[in-house]
């Protein structure tokens, strides 16, 4: 069967950012707009094991988690036609920023401390991280933390108080010039 090719920036792209800021919303939203697969690392990784990330966390530890986290990184970067929503802490990792990076062009999401909490709170018991007395402290402070981290991403994009369709939109504009940049 002839291979049908419909213009697109990149191939492969994934989001970052802290929890909360619109990955994996933004991340289907952007699979659609360019016309590719989309997965949500933590939901592949609750497929494979069978298993929520909150019980991973409960029962296994963030170490556990971590290291199947870095295996799913590494078994889809191998992949192609595909937008990959990266949980909040994947990024950090040394191994797993590295082979995003030379994959592909990686999107890293914004939002203040004030909308993450509203935001990741709206279920509650599902951000582990956050189960802590002063959860907007804890936010503003790993934040912080890993801002230097995903300032590493090659294109950067504000969801605070933004429609999804607009952040789309503006993240479509930078892979344009992103992919025009590398000579593509």
């Amino acid at each position: 069967m002839p291979r049908l090719e419909v213009p697109r920036p990149a191939t492969f792209v994934s989001l970052t950012g802290f929890m909360g800021v619109g990955k994996s919303r933004i991340g289907r939203e952007l699979s659609r707009a360019l016309m590719l697969h989309f997965i949500d690392l933590d939901r592949y990784i609750e497929r494979q094991t069978g298993i929520s990330i909150p019980d991973i966390f409960r029962h296994l530890g963030e170490e556990a988690f971590r290291r199947m986290e870095k295996e799913a990184v590494r078994e889809l970067v191998k992949k192609d036609y595909l937008v990959l929503s990266l949980g909040g802490g994947t990024f950090l990792d040394p191994e797993n920023r590295k082979a995003l990076l030379s994959r592909g062009p990686v999107v890293a999401l914004w939002a203040s401390p004030e909308t993450i909490l509203e935001r990741a709170t709206r279920k509650p018991g599902e951000r582990p991280l956050l189960q802590v007395e002063n959860p907007l402290e804890r936010i503003r402070t790993l934040l912080q933390a890993r801002a230097p981290i995903y300032r590493e991403g090659h294109i950067h994009v504000s969801t605070d108080g933004r429609k999804v369709e607009e952040v789309v939109e503006e993240i479509l504009a930078k892979l344009w010039a992103y992919a025009k940049s590398r000579g593509r």
